[in-house]
This record gives structure tokens, C-alpha cells and sequence, in this order.
């Protein structure tokens, strides 16, 4: 079981996201726990409202909502009462128990989970503290589970790896195998709450891994200057395969406004979490002879991090951004260090050089000048850098030393030194 906590400023956003998906047949409420009526006679209203209720006890506590989801393997069948007891179990574990709380099952992945929607304002009107509250309280209360109900074992299987990456690898939104605009929604549930990002090219960095694209329109466009915002299916050379939906037909409403409070909150969030990104980076290009961009790729990945590379229709790169799933922090190259741009990475990796027979070998520096003249006239399509062409004067000696035979060296005599007669 893996147990992911999301605290919230806004009850009535993470309450109007499970009520959307209840709407749209892609849940079903299970539970709804210390309420006045049970879970079938309640309306939306008396939800908001019992909530409500208990959040005006305590106006001074902007974050009042907690919001988790408890995710099980692909291979367990769960019925809704054994979800039901677990999640009760996980309640009471981590001292909410006594709080009102909903409960619903999602069906919109590929493996069983629940969703629990509750506060930590009480009858007092004290907080409950939510601070660590997934390092400490849940990531006790999910090994004690495991064990009481026999579940797989999130650190066995590896399941929170798994479930954070699937919808990255395997459920990419594909144009025409699903309604368009429930895909994105997914997708944009997904992104837009979850990850801190401080531009509209820092969203698409993320998004463009799911194959949706936020697009404000031509600069000179009346949707540009309206400050208007569509959202796009797009392929993998990001070209557009969908009709574009409105911002503002989404039930979470990602508009451009919208959007730009986050990144205005995003900017100062995630700035504690640049040097691990650094840090990756600067360890990967430890060895300076040896790694490449697609070397660096793979090590980052390693970490949980995604380098997006920008590229012009020429193919040559003129931008990077690192999308951290680990932190679910989005960092421009150039704003956590000159030495991270673009510009930068391409001098500090190593190029590939073709050589007679398809052998790679590391490149020099004196080929930097080389590479860039070859990127600008001819660049391999899907190459992630380009390859440095050889003429044929140069692949004979090609990565040789300046070694001369010894038969063709002269040879230094010395001194003939003069004899004294005595």
C-alpha cells in the first residue's frame, strides 16, 4: 500500500474534485464518517456544510483540509467494505479517527485505490498538526496495515515508484482512444495541484510528458492579448491532434490567472529543493571524459528527474528544464545556475564522433567549435546532440596521438669531445 497526503488552503477544491469524478461515473462515495446521515442520503450541500461547520471554529488556519490517497497493487482485488475498513483502520492511526471524514473509491487508474477527504479543525476548535504527518503518523499506520490485512508491501514491489511514474509511461493521453477533454482533466489533476512551477513553459515541461500542451496562442493573436488559455493533445514532435478546450471548461479551472498566483506561491516553495537537482547533475558529470547528453539523460532518471530539452525545428537545443518527480519541483536550467543552462550542459558532456564502422568515441574540447558549425547545417532526426562529421583526411588519424616512426626520426648525435695530448 502506498499512502500519498496532500494538505489544502481550499476544502471546497479537493471536495469539488471527488464530486467531479462521482459526477462523471469515475468514483463512488463509500463512506462518509462522523456525518449527520449516511453517505447515501447525503447531498453536496450538506457535505460543504458540515465541513464548514467545523472550519469557522478556527478562521485564523489557512491550511485546514486534508486530502489522501491510499493506493493498492494491481494485482489485489479489494472489495468496497475491506476499502472501507482500511481506510477507518488508517483514520483512526493517524489520530483523525474522530474527525469527519468522506471516503471514495477512484476508478480511473489502473490499480485500486481510495480517496479521503477530511479536516484537522475539531469541535474546539484546535488543529490537529498535519506537519510530517506522512513521514511520521501515515508511514506507520501503512506498514501496520500491511501486516494487519496481508496487503503487498509498498517497499517490496516498489510501489510508489511505480504508481508515480505509470501515468508518465504508460497512460500518455492518445488522441481518439478516450474522451479528449476527460483525459486532460486527468492529466491536469494530476500536474497542475501536485507540482511547483513558476512559468507556463515550467507547466508544459511537466505536461508535455502526458502529451498535453497549455497554449496561450501567436503573440499577435486576440487569445494572447485577451489573456486567454487552451489546452492541447499533442504528439510526440508536439504537434497539436486535438480541437483546443478552454481553460476555463475544466472543473479546477487552470486559467491563465489562476495559474500565475501559482507561480507567484511556486517560485519561493520550491527554491530549497534547486541543489538537489544541482547536485545530481554535478555528480553525474563527474567523469568529464566519458559522459554524454544521453548518459546524463539516464542518470538523472535515475534520480526521479526528467530533462526536457527544447529544440528549434532545426533540432538544436537551445533550452533544458528539469522536471523532479521526487520533490514535484520544476527548475528552468538557467534559473538555478549559469552553469546548469543549456548552453552550458551541451559544453560540459561530452559530443558523440562518428567514426568508420558506427564506433562512438568520447570528443575534446577542440571539437566544441566543430559540433556547433555541424548542428547548425545537419542534424540526425531524433538525435538528442548532434554528431561531429569527419572528413576522410581526418578519420585515418582520427582520436591518434602525434606519434612519429622511430625509423624517420633523426637521430641526435653528440658532442665529439676533443682529446688533450699530453
Amino acid at each position: 500500500m502506498v499512502a500519498r497526503i496532500n494538505t489544502s488552503k481550499s476544502l471546497s477544491k479537493v471536495l469539488n474534485y471527488n464530486e467531479h469524478k462521482v459526477r462523471e461515473k469515475e468514483a463512488e462515495l463509500l463512506l462518509a464518517q462522523n456525518f449527520l446521515k449516511d453517505a447515501s442520503q447525503l447531498s453536496f450541500s450538506d457535505k460543504t456544510k458540515h465541513f464548514e461547520r467545523f472550519t469557522s471554529l478556527n478562521e485564523r488556519a489557512t491550511t485546514n483540509t486534508l486530502h489522501v490517497s491510499l493506493n493498492f497493487d494491481v494485482t489485489e482485488k479489494l472489495s468496497n467494505d475491506a476499502l472501507t475498513t482500511i481506510a477507518k483502520t488508517y483514520m483512526d492511526k493517524i489520530g483523525f479517527g474522530e474527525q469527519p471524514y468522506l471516503v471514495y473509491r477512484h476508478h480511473d487508474a489502473g490499480h485500486p485505490h481510495i480517496h479521503i477527504v477530511s479536516t484537522n479543525i475539531q469541535h474546539d476548535g484546535n488543529r490537529l498538526s498535519m506537519h510530517n504527518i506522512g513521514r511520521n503518523q501515515s508511514e506507520k499506520a501503512r506498514v501496520e496495515i500491511e501486516n494487519e490485512f496481508g496487503l503487498v508491501k509498498a517497499q517490496e514491489k516498489k510501489m510508489d515508484d511505480r504508481i508515480k511514474l505509470v501515468p508518465v509511461s504508460a497512460q500518455k493521453v492518445a488522441y481518439g482512444k478516450a474522451s479528449t477533454k476527460r483525459a486532460i482533466s486527468n492529466v491536469l489533476g494530476l500536474v497542475v495541484n501536485d507540482y511547483k512551477y513558476s512559468s507556463l513553459a515550467e507547466l508544459n515541461a511537466i505536461l508535455k510528458l502526458y502529451h498535453v500542451q497549455a497554449d496561450r496562442g501567436e503573440k499577435d493573436s486576440l487569445m494572447f492579448e485577451k489573456r486567454g488559455l487552451v489546452y492541447r493533445v499533442i504528439d510526440e514532435s508536439g504537434t497539436s491532434i486535438s480541437p483546443p478546450l478552454k481553460a476555463s471548461s475544466f472543473y479546477m479551472k487552470p486559467t491563465l490567472k489562476n495559474l500565475e498566483h501559482r507561480f507567484t506561491e511556486n517560485e519561493k516553495l520550491k527554491q530549497p529543493f534547486a541543489k538537489r537537482i544541482k547536485s545530481a547533475i554535478d555528480f553525474a558529470l563527474l567523469e568529464k571524459s566519458t559522459v554524454g547528453l544521453e548518459q546524463l539523460t539516464k542518470a538523472l532518471g535515475r534520480e526521479n528527474i526528467t530533462m526536457v530539452l527544447r529544440q528549434n525545428k532545426e533540432g538544436l537545443i537551445y533550452g533544458m528544464t528539469y522536471v523532479d518527480h521526487k520533490t514535484k519541483c520544476v527548475f528552468n536550467g538557467s534559473d538555478i545556475g549559469k552553469g546548469y543552462s543549456a548552453n552550458a550542459i551541451l559544453k560540459r558532456v561530452v559530443p558523440a564522433i562518428s567514426l568508420p564502422g558506427g564506433v562512438a568515441v568520447a570528443g575534446e574540447k577542440k571539437n566544441t567549435r566543430q559540433v556547433k558549425e555541424v548542428a547548425q547545417e545537419t542534424t540526425p532526426s531524433g538525435s538528442k546532440y548532434p554528431e561531429i562529421v569527419l572528413s576522410e583526411a581526418d578519420r585515418s588519424t582520427a582520436g591518434m596521438p602525434d606519434y612519429v616512426p622511430w625509423q624517420l626520426k633523426k637521430r641526435k648525435r653528440g658532442k665529439k669531445k676533443k682529446r688533450i695530448n699530453l
